[in-house]
């Protein structure tokens, strides 16, 4: 399933320059906003969990966009719910969690908030699951994400 998502997400950076930026995401559908915005969540997470996705400046358009509400659209219930949890804890925390710090300083973040300790593990057990979603969605809806070019007659 990561190949199949991989596909589409690449294109889609390959599209807008091979990076999200304020200026190119209007170029971008809701659902291709949406697909992106699962990589970061995927890549992040799984790296790092939540204390490294929001040290990284993700916070923002993962937890104060509709990424949550879309998910649930998606028909990814239990990821949206885990978000809603994030979010709480985003709104909470993320101020001591976004500011500047030495590595040594960054790892302790993660013992001064382990409070997201159990929305990482919960992330990570799904991961499979929801990526599989993901990819459900994108073979369901390939129009949202994808334009089929044919030969010129």
């Amino acid at each position: 399933m990561d190949e199949f998502v991989d596909v589409f997400v690449d294109a889609i950076y390959q599209a807008i320059g091979g990076e999200l930026t304020a200026e190119n995401m209007p170029l971008l559908n809701a659902d291709q906003t949406t697909l992106l915005a699962y990589r970061i969540l995927r890549d992040e997470v799984m790296d790092g969990g939540f204390v490294q996705l929001i040290h990284n400046g993700y916070g923002p358009f993962i937890f104060k966009n509709p990424f949550g509400k879309m998910m649930r659209q998606w028909g990814i219930d239990e990821l949206a719910t885990l978000l809603n949890k994030g979010h709480r804890l985003y709104n909470r925390h993320h101020e001591a969690i976004e500011r500047e710090c030495s590595d040594e300083e960054f790892m302790a973040l993660f013992e001064q908030f382990s409070d997201f300790d159990d929305l990482d593990d919960t992330f990570v057990e799904h991961e499979e699951q929801w990526t599989a979603a993901v990819a459900a969605y994108i073979d369901d809806h390939i129009d949202r994400f994808a334009t089929i070019l044919g030969k010129e007659q």
